[in-house]
């Protein structure tokens, strides 16, 4: 199906305010993702041997943010020419696409590190915590699974419209009446968000208050884990809730009916400036391997200690290979 024709409400226009703003912070967020990203990508393969099942998770995580990292030059590309797309229809969904499974992938394994958190604290006798790191690859796999297959409409449909010698390449255009696969979408839009971030409120509140119970919050590992939860909740909300906000308030706006039609445009530019918060996660999630993963914790420390040593000190730019040793060994053995 063709969506050249498709009748929208209160016609499709360029949006001047999201050209203006958006590539400057795509583009930070773009320089700050990958470094952090590559890093945790780096860390996480050289350390094959220790695995456990939440940097299984972590690592899926990673893979995500690379998604978003290779479609957001396109996207910048996009907004630098005024929202004139010039990769074609098949690249456009496949954009999309690549950005859609971005957030749901986020979303799905940031929730699946704090219920494996939550487990740790409050059922610590569980079998759910004995799983091996297989069976957590199994449980990635489910993920990627659900997330790929819920998101194929974006390449099942054309979402490249052709407006005023114009080619926009949205997923989220303002059709009188959507087409089923887009629907589709927008529920997954919604209901990824929510049910997760229900799950996050139990997960978190739960800990906390069996952390309580036992008296032991002020210990170093509670606060560890208490700090965990925060830092995925507010990494989340921050991402995620500017978007479904915007997005519900279109939907709002949308059945007031035509005479709303310039509120309902500056919604829209608003909405698309909260997907860029969306893409944010990328530069943030980071954060969250620092918390979850002594591994990638020392070899931080360890990378800056080493930077500032060279940088203070050129001749004594190696380290002993002993030392190395005792600090990897150490590191496997507290993730």
């Amino acid at each position: 199906m063709s969506f050249y024709n498709i009748e929208t409400h209160c016609n499709l226009t360029t949006q001047p305010l999201v050209s203006s703003i958006m590539p400057p912070l795509l583009i930070v967020e773009l320089l700050l993702g990958l470094p952090g990203n590559l890093m945790a990508l780096w860390v996480f393969s050289r350390h094959l041997r220790s695995w456990m099942p939440n940097v299984v998770y972590l690592l899926n995580l990673v893979l995500a943010d690379f998604l978003l990292l290779v479609s957001l030059p396109f996207r910048i590309d996009h907004m630098l020419h005024d929202e004139n797309w010039v990769f074609g229809d098949a690249w456009c969904r496949i954009n999309l696409f690549m950005l859609a499974i971005n957030r749901s992938a986020s979303i799905g394994f940031m929730t699946v590190v704090a219920v494996d958190r939550y487990f740790k604290v409050v059922h610590p006798h569980h079998r759910v915590n004995f799983i091996t790191v297989r069976q957590a690859a199994g449980i990635a796999g489910f993920i990627w699974f659900v997330v790929i297959s819920s998101r194929l409409p974006l390449l099942a449909n054309d979402l490249l419209i052709k407006k005023n010698n114009l080619s926009l390449c949205r997923s989220f255009n303002p059709f009188k009446v959507p087409p089923p696969g887009i629907v589709l979408h927008y529920i997954m839009y919604l209901s990824e968000f929510f049910l997760s971030f229900i799950v996050l409120v139990f997960c978190s509140a739960r800990i906390y208050c069996v952390l309580r119970r036992r008296q032991i919050e002020k210990k170093k590992k509670a606060r560890q884990t208490i700090g965990i939860l925060l830092v995925i909740v507010a990494i989340f909300l921050l991402c995620f809730f500017p978007g479904v906000a915007l997005g519900l308030s279109a939907l709002y706006l949308k059945s007031l009916g035509e005479k709303y039609c310039e509120v309902f445009r500056f919604n829209g530019e608003l909405f698309v400036l909260a997907i860029g918060f969306t893409y944010l996660n990328s530069v943030l999630d980071p954060v969250i391997y620092g918390f979850c993963s002594s591994i990638f914790r020392d070899a931080v420390k360890k990378a800056i200690s080493q930077f500032a040593l060279v940088k203070c000190n050129p001749s004594h730019n190696r380290w002993s290979k002993s030392g190395s040793h005792n600090d990897r060994t150490k590191s496997e053995g507290d993730i």
